[in-house]
């Protein structure tokens, strides 16, 4: 089979953050938290196992950046100084080769996408 295909799997991390490049009065400038939910996406053709990626693998990229976010303030990230919802989900995407896209989402409603 050599049509493309895409798989996804979703992971979520509690942490803090608040926003310094936002006008003061801002209620992001505020320290608040979000349970975030991260999107990793895989394009590619079927391996002789029948995967694009085995799902096992994928939670073997990402375990080690889920321990750098989950229940810590981002801010205290390197590369995260200013985590908007765009900047988390850009330091994902940069840290995951595999990944043809990821999305983050603060909560139901709010959510920002890389892709390569």
């Amino acid at each position: 089979m050599s049509d493309i295909l895409t798989i996804g799997r979703t992971y979520r991390f509690e942490s803090a953050h608040f926003l310094p490049k936002v006008p003061e009065g801002h209620r992001c400038r505020n320290l608040h938290g979000h349970n975030y939910r991260v999107e990793i996406v895989l394009t590619g053709t079927v391996d002789e196992r029948g995967f694009v990626k085995d799902f096992g693998e994928i939670d073997g990229y990402i375990a080690p950046l889920l321990k750098q976010v989950d229940h810590k303030l981002l801010n205290e990230v390197p590369g995260l100084e200013n985590p908007t919802a765009e900047i988390i989900a850009g330091w994902f995407l940069a840290r995951l080769p595999v990944a043809a896209r990821v999305r983050v989402y603060e909560n139901d409603d709010c959510w920002a996408e890389v892709a390569r």
